[in-house]
């Protein structure tokens, strides 16, 4: 099925990810700056140009560094041993990584900075976001996160098995967003229904215990619950 393949490839690309997240210190660096700058951005209120521009320099100095981590992983296959041309393959790919992050950081100072001016004369505050947005954010967030606890308990893949049960956390993230966005009561009945009907057949299908179910149902709708409160 076309379907299942493509949650095939898309699983193997997060296990990329992953992989590189947990064997690569300067990959995780990039990684805590790029949530620790994106945060900030939202939370200062960038506005959409500014915070689309940011994420642009993000996403590049992330996919630099993926990049460079294929590179080295390709030259220890091709030549094992020492030489001075794997050196130089190495150290050219790792200088294209630096230009791409000195030249985030600067484009990311130059956007951040009237930013960060303005909180200090004006006082610290949290922006508010519209209801869609903190929906979206809350799912990406939820995603990240699922992730981030498979590969620390290792067990599973980011999209099948292990803990926590990402399709529960999507599910209760989708129902807390859908009931403040609709503030339907019957939509959000409809809604929990649905999640819960996904969560519990995570349990007959075998992927997910019961315990895997829960702790994913919680995760989703407590994030989300979090940056709604936090941020509307």
């Amino acid at each position: 099925m076309p379907l299942r393949r493509w949650v095939f490839s898309v699983n193997n690309a997060i296990e990329g990810i992953l992989h590189a997240a947990k064997t690569q210190r300067h990959v995780r660096y990039h990684l805590y700056s790029a949530g620790t700058v994106l945060m900030l951005s939202y939370l200062l209120g960038v506005e959409r140009t500014d915070f689309l521009m940011v994420s642009v320099v993000v996403v590049l100095v992330l996919l630099a560094e993926m990049v460079n981590t294929a590179i080295e992983y390709i030259v220890d296959i091709v030549s094992p041993h020492q030489s001075e041309g794997a050196r130089i393959v190495k150290d050219v790919a790792a200088g294209a990584v630096l230009i791409t992050a000195v030249g985030a950081a600067v484009i990311g100072y130059i956007i951040l900075f009237p930013y960060f001016s303005r909180s200090f004369e004006t006082g610290i505050y949290i922006a508010k976001h519209s209801k869609q947005e903190i929906a979206l954010i809350s799912i990406i967030l939820t995603v990240i996160l699922v992730v981030v606890l498979k590969a620390y308990f290792g067990k599973g893949h980011p999209l099948s098995g292990g803990m926590p049960s990402g399709h529960s956390a999507i599910a209760f993230s989708v129902w807390i967003a859908v009931t403040y966005i609709t503030e339907s009561f019957s939509a959000s009945l409809l809604c929990f229904l649905l999640a819960a009907l996904i969560a519990q057949s995570r349990v007959s299908v075998n992927a997910h215990t019961p315990f895997e179910v829960i702790i994913g149902s919680v995760l989703g709708a407590g994030i989300t619950l979090l940056l709604f409160f936090v941020f509307m």
